[in-house]
Formats: structure tokens, C-alpha cells, sequence
């Protein structure tokens, strides 16, 4: 997985109740954090970005998997759109230009 970028589109995991969403991203985030081979980047946009900021269910997964050198990339134009970019707790605050470069070096791209 060390060329492989996530997208992350969703404030949480597939369509259904909220808390169900983010029950699964925080498993998804936990079991992830467990393997040896992580991602090359995490990259966040549109709700996706809601994951990332104060109060998020899954922020210290994530930051645990930032500490493990995973980039965590937070779409700006989407924080500022919801509100959020002063409350951002973990990854790199950039643009769409950083999603697609790290789309475009990636081997392959996930969506969830």
C-alpha cells in the first residue's frame, strides 16, 4: 500500500445513519493503523474534511496514523467552505493541486 493514496469524500464511512458512518471509519482507521504496509496519503475533500477537526470521532486514529508518516492532505477550499479551517487537529491544510499531485503519484487510488 505504499504507493496508494484514499480519498476520503464522506464524514464517515458508506450511507447510512451518521453514527453508523462513523463507527466504520473509526474501525476502518483503527485496523488500517494495525498493518505494517500503510497508504502514502490520506486525502480529504468535501465532507471528508469533517473528520479531520475538533470533535471528529476518529481524530486520534488519525493522528496516530500521521505519526506513522501517513500525509494527511485537508482539502482548503472545503474547510473554508464548512467553517472549519480554524478548527483543523491533524494533517496538511492544501489544495486541490496537492490532492491531484497526490493522486498522480500514487500506483493506486482508493475511494471511500
Amino acid at each position: 500500500m505504499k504507493d496508494t493514496v484514499i480519498l476520503i469524500t464522506s464524514n464517515g464511512m458508506g450511507k447510512a445513519d451518521l453514527a453508523l458512518q462513523h463507527k466504520l471509519a473509526a474501525k476502518y482507521f483503527e485496523l488500517l493503523m494495525q498493518n505494517t504496509n500503510l497508504p502514502a496519503a490520506i486525502c480529504f475533500y468535501t465532507e471528508g474534511v469533517k473528520l479531520t477537526v475538533t470533535g471528529s470521532p476518529v481524530i486520534e486514529q488519525l493522528k496516530a496514523l500521521e505519526a506513522k508518516g501517513v500525509r494527511l492532505i485537508l482539502c482548503s477550499t472545503c474547510l473554508e467552505f464548512y467553517g472549519l479551517s480554524e478548527k483543523t487537529q491533524v494533517g496538511i491544510v492544501g489544495g486541490m493541486s496537492d490532492i491531484i499531485e497526490a493522486q498522480t503519484k500514487a500506483g493506486k487510488v482508493i475511494t471511500i
